[in-house]
C-alpha cells in the first residue's frame, strides 16, 4: 500500500512538474511582440516606409497611398516632390486616394504602387484628386485618431464616405474588409493609371477581365525604373457587383473591331495604356465587403492559384491572424528587455522593417519570371527579389546571416540564378521585378556571397558563385570597371563617382578573392588580392584625403573635399566616403597618417559642421541625419563610428554610437533620420543595440560598440540561443569596462561569428566612465 502512496506521490509531482514546464512555455509562446511595432515610425520626413499590412519578406504590400505625385511637370521639369513619396504614404496629408498591393520599403528612389483600390459611395467619380471642371476627386479625408496600423493589419475611417476600411495580407494575397454604410451608390474602384514615380510613358499596357459578377482578373505592363515589369493580378468579391465599366485615359488611334462594341460599360474586357475601373453595389448600414486581391509574377491563372491556395475562405480575422502568429515567430527571433518602453518599440519596428524586403518572388508552385522575361521554377530555393545591395550588403544581409540564414541562402540562390538568366552575365546590382535597374555602385552580391561563406551559412555551389562574381567583375562596359581594370582606378575625366567606385570596387574584389580562397581558386585569389588594393591610387597623401584622379595619372584640380556633389564620390564627400578600405581598416589608418592622427580626424568629422551649399544637389542628405559632416541618413558611412576602434580609442566608438542611437532613431513618425533603404538604417539599429556591427562584411568578425539593450536573447536557427547581458546599464553608461563571453573576458574589440552562433552568454560591464 505504502509503494503504491508512493508512485502515486511521484506521478502527482511529475505530473505538476509538467503543468508548471508548460504554462512557463505557454506564457513565452503568447508574448505578442506585435505589440511592440509601430510601422507608423519613419513615415514622416524621409524614412520612405509604408504602415500597411504584410507578411515578413511578402509579395503584397498592402498600403494606403495619400497623394498621386507625377514625375514630371508641364514643363518637363523633375518633380522633387515625388522623392517625398517613394512609399506613397506622408504622415502629414489629411487624404487617401486608396490602397495599393506593391511598395517599396524605404528606398530612394521608387516604383511600383500597383493596383489602386478605393471604396467609395455617391455619385461615381474616376479622378483621384480633382476632375476637370475643378471639383473633387475620389479622395477622402481622413484623421489619424481614426487610423491604426501593426504588422499584418492596417485600419482607417474614410471622412467622405463613411467606410472603414481593414486590411490584412498573406504571403501573395491582399486581404480588404470595407464596412459600408447604406447607399445605393457604392463603388469600388480599381485605378490602373495610377503609379508611385509616375509618368506619361509609364504605363505600357493594362488589362482587365470580368470573368463572372464577383471575379476580375488582369494584368499590367510598365516602364518605370524596372523598365519592363509586368503584374498580373487575380481579385474575388464577397457579394457580386451589380454593374461595372471603365474610362479609358488614352487617345485611341486604331481599336480593331473591338469599335463594335460599347466598351465603356458592362463589357468583360478592358484595355489600354491607362485605364480606371469601376463596380457598383447596393450596400445596407454597416455591410462588408470583401476582396481577395492575389498577385502572379507569371499569369493571372498564378495569381488564382495563389488566391485559392492561400486564402480559400471570406474569415478576415482568421488570415490577419495567421499573419500576426507570422509576425510574432520572426520577432520573437530576439528578444530584448530595454531601458524604455519606447527604446523597445524603436528596436522592434526596427526588426519589423528589416522583414520587409527583399520579397519571395515566385508563385505558390514555385514558378517566377526571370530577368530574361521566361517562366521558370526554382528548384531547391525561393526565388526573392528586391535587392539594394549598394545598402544593404552593409548591415542586412550579414543580419540574415544570423537571424534568416536559410532565407539568406536562398537569396543568394536568387541571385545566382539572377547572373544565369543575365545577358551581360552579372549578378544583380539593384534589381527588382524580373528587371535590373543598375542604380547605384559596385557589385555589391560578391560581399553578400563572401560574408555567407565566412559564416557558413548556405549550401550554394562556391564555384558556380566565384564564377559569377568574376564574370561580374570583368564586364568593360559597365560603370568604368575596363578603365578600372585597365588603370588600376577610375580615371575621374571617364567615369562620374570615380572615387567611390574605385574604393567599392576594390572591397568587392577582396571579397572575391575571398571566395576564390574557400574554392581553392590560388589563381584567382591572388588576382583580386591585387585588386583589392587599388584604393591606395586615389589617396592623395598631400592633402591627407582620397581624392578623383585623371587618366594622365595627376590629380584633379578644383576639388573641394567638404562637398558632396561633382567630387568624385556618390551621396558623401572625401571626408566620409573617402574612410571607406573595410578590407585593410589598419591599411588605411596608416596610409592616412597613423592612429592618433586618424583618431583626431575622426573627431573632427563629428564635430565639425558642413554648410548647406554642400549638400543641396542631394535629395538623399538632409539635416536629419547629420551629424557634424557625418551622414547617418545615408548608408556609406554607417561603418565609421566603429573605426576609432582601430586606434586604440574604443571609448569614442562607444560614446559614438550609443550618441547616434539616441539621436537618429526614435519611436515617432520621424524616428528615421533618412531613407531605411530597404532595411540597411534599421539593420544598423539591431546591430548596434546588441553591442555588435559588421564592420567587414566578407569577414567572420564583428567589431564591438555599446549595446542599448539590459537584455537580449537570440533564438539562432541551429538551435542555440545567445543571451546577452548589459550590467550597470544606463543611458549615462555607455562606455563598456569588460566584455565576458562564456566565462572568458574577450580581449580587443572583436568577437567572431562563431562565438554567436554557438550560444551562451555575452555580458557586458557597463560603466560612466571609460576603464
Amino acid at each position: 500500500m505504502r509503494r503504491i502512496f508512493i508512485l502515486i506521490l511521484a506521478l502527482a509531482i511529475t505530473s505538476c512538474k509538467e503543468k508548471i514546464r508548460n504554462t512557463n512555455t505557454s506564457e513565452t509562446d503568447k508574448i505578442e511582440y506585435t505589440k511592440f511595432v509601430n510601422p507608423f515610425i519613419g513615415t514622416s520626413k524621409m524614412g520612405h516606409v509604408f504602415p500597411g499590412a504584410t507578411t515578413p519578406f511578402g509579395m503584397v504590400q498592402l498600403s494606403p497611398q495619400t497623394n498621386f505625385q507625377v514625375m514630371f511637370d508641364q514643363n518637363g521639369s523633375y518633380n522633387k516632390e515625388t522623392y517625398e513619396y517613394c512609399a506613397g504614404y506622408q504622415y502629414r496629408d489629411s487624404t487617401i486616394i486608396g490602397f495599393t498591393h506593391t511598395n517599396f520599403s524605404g528606398t530612394g528612389h521608387s516604383d511600383l504602387g500597383d493596383f489602386l483600390v478605393m471604396p467609395t459611395t455617391g455619385d461615381l467619380v474616376l479622378d483621384p484628386i480633382k476632375m476637370k471642371d475643378g471639383k473633387k476627386g475620389f479622395y477622402s479625408t481622413f484623421f489619424h485618431e481614426h487610423e491604426e496600423a501593426s504588422p499584418g493589419y492596417y485600419k482607417v475611417d474614410l471622412n467622405s464616405y463613411g467606410i472603414k476600411v481593414e486590411l490584412t495580407a498573406s504571403d501573395r494575397v491582399g486581404f480588404h474588409q470595407y464596412t459600408f454604410p447604406k447607399s445605393n451608390d457604392a463603388h469600388i474602384i480599381l485605378d490602373m493609371v495610377y503609379n508611385v514615380y509616375h509618368h506619361d510613358n509609364k504605363n505600357v499596357w493594362t488589362f482587365l477581365r470580368v470573368e463572372n459578377n464577383s471575379t476580375i482578373t488582369g494584368y499590367r505592363q510598365t516602364k518605370g525604373w524596372a523598365r519592363d515589369k509586368k503584374v498580373f493580378f487575380a481579385a474575388k468579391f464577397s457579394k457580386p457587383f451589380k454593374s461595372y465599366g471603365h474610362k479609358k485615359y488614352d487617345t485611341i488611334k486604331y481599336d480593331g473591331f473591338y469599335r463594335r462594341f460599347n466598351q465603356d460599360e458592362n463589357f468583360p474586357e478592358m484595355a489600354g495604356k491607362n485605364l480606371r475601373a469601376y463596380f457598383n453595389f447596393d450596400t445596407d448600414k454597416d455591410e462588408q465587403i470583401r476582396i481577395k486581391f492575389a498577385l502572379s509574377n507569371v499569369s493571372t491563372s498564378g495569381a488564382l492559384k495563389n488566391l485559392e491556395a492561400e486564402i480559400p475562405h471570406w474569415d478576415f480575422n482568421k488570415t490577419y491572424t495567421e499573419t500576426k502568429n507570422k509576425w510574432n515567430q520572426e520577432l520573437s527571433k530576439i528578444e530584448v528587455k530595454t531601458l524604455t518602453k519606447e527604446q523597445k518599440t524603436t528596436f522592434y519596428t526596427a526588426l519589423y522593417h528589416t522583414n520587409l524586403s527583399p520579397i519571395v518572388y515566385e508563385d505558390i508552385d514555385g514558378k517566377y519570371r526571370g530577368l530574361d522575361q521566361n517562366i521558370y521554377t526554382s528548384e531547391g530555393f525561393t526565388n526573392y527579389t528586391i535587392f539594394s545591395l549598394w545598402d544593404t550588403y552593409r548591415a542586412l544581409h550579414p543580419l540574415y546571416n544570423i537571424t534568416q540564414p536559410k532565407r539568406n541562402n536562398d537569396m543568394i540562390k536568387s541571385m545566382l540564378a539572377h547572373h544565369d538568366q543575365s545577358v551581360h552575365n552579372m549578378l544583380p546590382i539593384w534589381s527588382h521585378y524580373s528587371n535590373e535597374n543598375w542604380c547605384m555602385i559596385g557589385y555589391h552580391a560578391t560581399s553578400v556571397i563572401a560574408d555567407a561563406l565566412a559564416k557558413n551559412v548556405g549550401d550554394f555551389s562556391i564555384n558556380q558563385a566565384l564564377k559569377a562574381s568574376t564574370n561580374t567583375a570583368t564586364v568593360r562596359y559597365f560603370d568604368g570597371i575596363g578603365d578600372y581594370i585597365d588603370y588600376k582606378y577610375v580615371p575621374d575625366d571617364k567615369s562620374h563617382s570615380s572615387v567611390s567606385k574605385t574604393l567599392e570596387y576594390a572591397y568587392n574584389d577582396w571579397c572575391i578573392s575571398k571566395i576564390a580562397k574557400r574554392a581553392g581558386n590560388s589563381h584567382i585569389e591572388k588576382e583580386y588580392t591585387i585588386r583589392s588594393e587599388y584604393y591606395k591610387n586615389v589617396y592623395d597623401p598631400s592633402i591627407g584625403f582620397m581624392r578623383p584622379k585623371l587618366a594622365n595619372g595627376t590629380f584633379r584640380e578644383n576639388f573641394d573635399p567638404m562637398d558632396t556633389h561633382g567630387q568624385g564620390f556618390i551621396e558623401g564627400n572625401a571626408w566620409n566616403y573617402g574612410l571607406y578600405v573595410p578590407q585593410n581598416i589598419n591599411k588605411m589608418i596608416e596610409m592616412m597618417g597613423g592612429k592618433e592622427k586618424f583618431c583626431s580626424q575622426l573627431d573632427q568629422l563629428f564635430s565639425m559642421e558642413i554648410e548647406d551649399k554642400y549638400i543641396v544637389n542631394h535629395e538623399d542628405i538632409t539635416r536629419d541625419g547629420i551629424i557634424g559632416n557625418y551622414v547617418h541618413g545615408n548608408e556609406p558611412g554607417h561603418h565609421i563610428p566603429y573605426l576609432y576602434n582601430w586606434t586604440g580609442h574604443p571609448e569614442k566608438t562607444q560614446s559614438r554610437v550609443r550618441m547616434i542611437m539616441d539621436s537618429m532613431y526614435g519611436s515617432t513618425v520621424d524616428g528615421l533620420c533618412g531613407n531605411d533603404d530597404a532595411g540597411q538604417m534599421s539593420a544598423w539599429y539591431i546591430f548596434s543595440s546588441l553591442g555588435f556591427y559588421p564592420v567587414t562584411p566578407g569577414s567572420s568578425n564583428y567589431a564591438l560598440g555599446s549595446p542599448l539593450i539590459k537584455e537580449a536573447v537570440i533564438h539562432l536557427e541551429n538551435g542555440n540561443t545567445l543571451t546577452i547581458k548589459a550590467l550597470n546599464q544606463s543611458r549615462a553608461n555607455v562606455y563598456v569596462k569588460s566584455v565576458i563571453l562564456n566565462g572568458k573576458k574577450i580581449e580587443g574589440t572583436l568577437i567572431s561569428h562563431n562565438d554567436i552562433t554557438k550560444g551562451g552568454e555575452m555580458i557586458f560591464e557597463m560603466s560612466h566612465n571609460y576603464k
